[in-house]
């Protein structure tokens, strides 16, 4: 049997020049425009060094400021007592040199030393801090993530400060590793929900995973379901809450937007401007969406099922007004609703595709001059118009966009459903879609949970209780410390 080699990690050489030669290979210097290399001798021990870097990637006047004039200009013992910089870093193998330069760092070699040093002078270029574009609110902060990762970090801790809250590093991909920063609070944290996701992430075999929207595609449990098993979230103050209930929160470079996992069915139900309402207020408008959850998934499907199999439980005055606007129309009844849903969906489409200030107007517009059209022409008639209206206004009160075409492609299935029996049918469909989800999980957690399994919680399922009234973490998330608050009556713990 022949016998594998093992792989011995390349380390610096004490001679400069080598070095050289081995950066300028490496990084194919001269044909690569933004690779650059600055030789200069050191004032502090007479030794000429290199200076490696991507000139895109780090600040060239903070170069010049901490590193090069120092450098020229000072004398010390160490390298530590001449430059100025914030972070610096030994490095002896070559796979580190390749990580640190790639990640906007500046990699200092000195002649006569077999390693370098790593000073973090990056400079991503990212955009300002704004509101969030599909999570708005009311009421509560406005800030949204950018794509750069120092930036997201801040502002979660912003939120929450606490020495618990853990910023921990995993390499992903083979060829380009990406850092994935994993956020939690030690003191609360599951250990073998944290191990499970370290144990996804070392495991995934991809040459490069870009941003966090790809990652969320890599390391989900079932990539052709139906229903998302992970919160994609653009705001701050919705990654803290979620982190001091015991979740871990993921973070990339060039995301504006992070990773909640695990999740419940009921998280993509509910949105942070329910907490930061009062109780009343918070409870009604989780209630609307309750209502347009059922209304977008199912009123089409019961309109074909009641029209088509059971016209006996439909008023007989709307019946026959119903039956006297179809009379010219050519088409099966499902085959206008599958019309007009489909239309509905092609223009929600375009007006998400048209530069922003022409979408909204152009998809109004459009939609009333196809409905009218198409009523005039005898393709469909009036009533589809404000059935298939319904259904997709209302999806627009689902914001989280992964559970938003959870819910249109439920509803395409419970037409499809209700035109084979009626109501039988769209019954076992439901079931059958019930029975689906109920047997999904999100990183060992039920998917409805805490409904079902039952589980100690704050029971805001449906409807929230009063904030003094919240005392408990997810006991599906087996936290640590399950209670999140406690109560204090003239001074003393209850």
């Amino acid at each position: 049997m022949l016998k594998k080699k093992t792989q011995t990690k390349e380390s610096l050489n004490t001679k400069l020049l080598i070095n050289l030669d081995i950066l300028k290979e490496r990084f194919s210097f001269g044909l690569n425009n933004d690779f650059s290399i600055r030789l200069i001798t050191a004032k502090f021990n007479k030794h000429e060094l290199c200076l490696a870097y991507y000139a895109s990637l780090v600040n060239s006047d903070k170069i010049e400021q901490t590193i090069i004039q120092p450098l020229l200009e000072q004398g010390g013992d160490s390298l530590f007592d001449v430059v100025t910089a914030e972070s610096i870093t030994k490095i002896k193998e070559l796979e580190e040199l390749d990580d640190h330069i790639n990640n906007g760092k500046v990699v200092l070699i000195i002649d006569g030393e077999s390693f370098g040093h790593s000073i973090d002078v990056a400079q991503f270029q990212h955009r300002d801090i704004s509101q969030s574009e599909n999570e708005s609110v009311v009421r509560g902060p406005k800030e949204s993530f950018t794509e750069s990762l120092h930036v997201n970090i801040s502002l979660i801790r912003k939120q929450i400060r606490n020495r618990e809250l853990i910023t921990e590093v995993q390499k992903v991909g083979k060829r380009s590793k990406q850092d994935v920063q994993l956020m939690y609070l030690n003191s609360i944290v599951n250990d073998q929900l944290l191990d499970e996701i370290r144990s996804k992430l070392t495991q995934l075999d991809v040459d490069n995973v870009q941003n966090i929207e790809l990652l969320e595609q890599f390391i989900e449990e079932r990539p052709y379901s139906i229903f998302p098993t992970i919160l994609y979230t653009e705001r701050p103050d919705n990654a803290a809450t979620y982190i001091d209930k015991g979740h871990v929160v993921l973070l990339m470079d060039s995301s504006a937007a992070c990773l909640i996992l695990p999740i419940t069915f009921w998280a993509f139900i509910h949105n942070a401007e329910d907490r930061y309402a009062r109780f009343l207020y918070g409870n009604f408008t989780r209630l609307i969406r309750f209502i347009a959850l059922f209304f977008t998934s199912m009123i089409s499907a019961l309109y074909v099922a009641l029209s088509n199999f059971h016209s006996e439980m439909i008023p007989p005055d709307l019946l026959f007004a119903v039956t006297a606007a179809r009379e010219r129309v050519p088409f099966p009844l499902i085959i206008e609703v599958l019309i007009m849903e489909i239309a509905f969906e092609l223009i929600r489409e375009a007006g998400i595709r048209i530069p922003n200030p022409l979408g909204p107007t152009i998809g109004i517009v459009g939609a009333l001059i196809l409905g009218q059209a198409a009523v005039e022409a005898n393709i469909i008639s009036p009533i589809i118009v404000i059935v298939s209206a319904l259904s997709g206004l209302t999806s627009f009160a689902i914001s989280d966009p992964s559970f938003n075409f959870t819910v249109r492609i439920t509803r395409f299935i419970f037409i499809i459903s209700a035109g084979f029996f009626g109501m039988f049918s769209l019954m076992i469909a439901f079931t059958l879609w019930f029975m689906y989800g109920a047997s999904l999980k999100s990183f060992g957690v039920p998917y409805f949970a805490p409904l079902s399994p039952t589980y100690k919680s704050n029971s805001d399922t449906y409807f929230r209780k009063a904030i003094k009234k919240e005392k408990w973490r997810p006991g599906y998330l087996l936290p640590k410390d399950l209670q999140s608050s406690r109560t204090f009556e003239r001074g003393k713990t209850k």
